[in-house]
């Protein structure tokens, strides 16, 4: 990248806020061996916003709990400390959100896609020995977030390169690389390196396209998450090229793109659940 690219880059960077301080808290929290329920609780609750929202999806339908839950520590019970977090941080992620943007990036298909690679790739850790689910939740969910600071911040370059990826039948990664001579990926992790996430989680987002790709656990859960979710039509990222697992991939996660799909069994619930938290 040249130098002026670059400046501007870390400019749109840093005009995008920062976590909220109690979701910065859960992460920390969501790294710790040590932490407990209670404590994920105590942080909840003094957050209004996240409290009223996580007590609106956990009424919502979809869950069908027998009784109305009227605490977080209630919920934690009903739907389990996991579920509670990533609660959490989906609203955080949707919470910086633009309701629309000039550069036509449509930002309620797009949150469906993140929901659902999140929730593909939080299933798919299981298969692999060295990744943590809550991990790779994370990842899918921020995995295209640099597409949300082209889409606010520099949104005349942003279309081009989506009028390009759509007709032209090419990634929009490739169509961001010639048109503006960068892509989602490298301000992605530049916005996750300010939010201060763990490095792997840096590296994920930074190293998932097979042009500059990592063989890592993670990165192969959700790489394959993004797959899986473009081929099956959960929400729009911008970007309807599907590719084909690398060898590095199949090996981790047994078998090609089609072969996965084939063994996660019926995925509509999962993206039902996505289209819950996506009305937050």
């Amino acid at each position: 990248m040249s130098p002026e690219l670059t400046q501007k880059l870390a400019a749109a960077v840093d005009a995008m806020p920062a976590f909220p301080k109690s979701v910065q808290r859960i992460l920390e929290l969501t790294r710790d061996v040590n932490s407990t329920p209670k404590d994920l609780v105590d942080v909840i609750d003094k957050d209004p916003v996240v409290t009223v929202k996580i007590l609106k999806v956990v009424n919502s339908a979809y869950y069908s709990l027998p009784k109305q839950i009227t605490s977080i520590g209630h919920a934690v019970v009903y739907l389990g400390f996991n579920t509670i977090k990533n609660l959490a941080l989906s609203i955080a992620a949707i919470g910086m959100l633009p309701k629309d943007s000039a550069s036509g990036f449509d930002v309620q298909k797009y949150l469906l896609h993140s929901l659902a690679t999140a929730g593909i790739a939080k299933l798919l850790a299981s298969r692999v020995k060295n990744t943590d689910a809550m991990d790779c939740f994370i990842a899918g969910l921020l995995h295209d977030f640099g597409k949300v600071v082209f889409a606010q911040l520099m949104p005349n370059e942003f279309r081009g390169a989506l009028e390009k990826s759509k007709n032209e039948g090419i990634s929009l990664h490739a169509a961001m690389q010639q048109t503006i001579g960068a892509d989602h990926v490298v301000v992605g992790a530049m916005l996750v390196e300010k939010w201060r996430f763990a490095p792997h989680l840096i590296e994920t987002i930074r190293y998932q396209h097979t042009a500059d790709f990592r063989d890592t656990d993670m990165i192969a859960c959700v790489f394959a998450a993004n797959q899986i979710s473009k081929k099956l039509e959960f929400g729009f990222g911008g970007n309807s090229c599907i590719e084909e697992f690398p060898e590095s991939v199949q090996k981790r996660l047994g078998g090609d793109l089609d072969q996965v799909i084939a063994s996660l069994g019926d995925l509509n619930p999962l993206f039902e659940e996505a289209k819950i938290f996506a009305k937050l």
